[in-house]
């Protein structure tokens, strides 16, 4: 099962994470399927590929709970609800 999930990068106490697709079993650090978007907790930035994320949404992938919040504030299952209507 593929997920999207954080994969933290950075230095010691200055964590960034990236937000990744990645094989379900894999670990934090893993080989990604796909880098989907960006998050810096400390300054409280974000970037989302919105387009690749709703690709793996379509295809069953499972968001961890902080980047299914991230992902609720920048409207990304709003576009998931509108595009879902177009795909039948």
């Amino acid at each position: 099962m593929v997920k999207l999930r954080l994969k933290r990068c950075g230095r010691k106490q200055r964590a960034v994470y990236r937000i990744v697709a990645i094989d379900g079993r894999s670990r934090r650090e893993g080989r990604d399927l796909q880098k989907v978007g960006f998050y810096d907790p400390i300054n409280n930035q974000t970037h989302l590929n919105v387009p690749a994320i709703l690709y793996f949404l379509v295809k069953g992938a499972q968001p961890t709970g902080t980047v299914h919040d991230i992902s609720k504030k920048a409207g990304v299952f709003t576009e998931l609800s509108l595009n879902q209507i177009k795909f039948y």
